[in-house]
């Protein structure tokens, strides 16, 4: 028996203080933790706008929203929010910030810790600066978790933090695990009357460059979804520079397959998103947050990574069991409904932000990933 596998707090605050993605892949951890302790109230702290992967979601009692740059009235307000009031704050974030809320907030705390970005260690000066910002937090958390961006699971990560509070840590990788997705709200009555199924849906913006993948490979991919008799949906966030990149594929277009798309881009809530991707035939997306979102809706997932590790955020298949569902490097792969395709190279995957690591930089690997590469995969998907 470990030291706190008897331990039942009442109350119990997560902190994710960062983008929606890291929001959603919360979840698993915090269904595990509803099994461990049935009876214990939980809250959730994150950013303002960041939070909808949550909406609905049935083990959280409470949403604790705040900026991300938070002037002095609104600390004092969350110090007074606060203060004391937990039994255990569970920090997902390696943030100086999230852990000072942590301390906050609780007696108590499990945290993760940061690392190299690339996970090399004794290199440069990096993982030895990361050690000596992980000291405080290593002396005010009873447990941490290191994180490894190429060989363990941003879930297995989080799942981690529970280790102290079970008899046997294996135990919590024994069983099926699932991400939980929001509870669907519908669709406006404009999108909803242009659907025809079956319908594909497509997510070409990721939040930064160098993730993006060519311009006339999504449209050599929409012009031959379209050809096998499928509506296209066009989806991306409000961003400028995702309704930009949209229009910019829609230009491309001949007036034959632009008939068959809808873009919905801008015009869906991420619940909205989720009722869309239940009942798609399938999404194809690049390495993004709503890629992650349609695997959570048990939709047939095709994604295109770059720079990142699939072994570290590769969209989690739900159900799986177990702690690795995708291999470091393969040109593809498939663990239950999710598919990973990667681009050509050694260097795949570098996690660096594209080749000049820059967030507006190319990645190679990406432009040499190939539109009949993704064909296939959607075929074999579709099988």
């Amino acid at each position: 028996m470990t030291h706190f596998s008897s331990f039942k707090p009442k109350k119990v605050l997560f902190i994710a203080t960062r983008q929606i993605g890291d929001v959603l892949v919360t979840t698993p951890l915090i269904s595990k933790a509803r099994e461990l302790w049935p009876e214990a109230e939980f809250h959730f702290l994150g950013y303002r706008g960041k939070l909808d992967m949550l909406k609905g979601n049935p083990d959280i009692a409470e949403i604790i929203e705040t900026s991300d740059r938070p002037r002095l009235p609104e600390y004092l307000s969350l110090f007074n929010r606060l203060f004391q009031r937990y039994d255990l704050a569970i920090v997902t974030q390696p943030s100086d910030r999230a852990y000072l809320y942590g301390l906050l907030a609780a007696f108590r705390r499990v945290g993760v810790l940061g690392g190299h970005p690339q996970g090399q260690t004794g290199m440069d000066n990096t993982d030895r600066k990361a050690e000596r910002q992980n000291a405080w937090k290593k002396a005010i958390c009873m447990h941490t978790v290191n994180v490894d961006y190429f060989q363990q699971h941003v879930i297995v990560e989080k799942l981690r933090l529970l280790e102290p509070f079970y008899k046997n840590p294996e135990d919590l990788f024994s069983k099926p695990i699932s991400v939980t997705p929001p509870k669907e709200e519908a669709l406006t009555p404009v999108i909803a009357s242009q659907l025809q199924s079956p319908y594909v849906v497509v997510h070409p913006g990721p939040l930064t460059a160098y993730k993006r993948w060519p311009l006339s490979y999504w449209q050599t991919l929409m012009t031959w979804l379209t050809s096998q008799g499928w509506q296209v949906v066009l989806s991306a966030s409000p961003a400028q520079q995702d309704l930009q990149l949209n229009q910019d594929i829609l230009s491309l277009l001949d007036e034959g397959t632009r008939q068959k798309v809808i873009n919905t881009a801008g015009q869906l809530s991420i619940p909205q998103a989720a009722r869309l991707m239940k009942g798609a035939l399938l999404y194809v997306g690049v390495d993004t947050s709503i890629t992650h979102l349609a695997a959570a809706c048990n939709t047939k997932t095709i994604a295109l990574f770059g720079p990142t590790p699939p072994t570290n955020f590769g969209p989690w298949p739900n159900g799986f069991v177990g702690t690795a569902p995708y291999v470091l490097r393969a040109r593809t792969q498939t663990s239950d409904y999710v598919t990973i395709l990667q681009g050509p190279g050694e260097c795949v995957p570098c996690r660096k932000a594209g080749c000049d690591d820059h967030p507006n930089s190319l990645s190679e690997c990406l432009d040499l990933l190939e539109p009949s590469q993704v064909i296939a995969a959607i075929e074999q998907s579709l099988q």
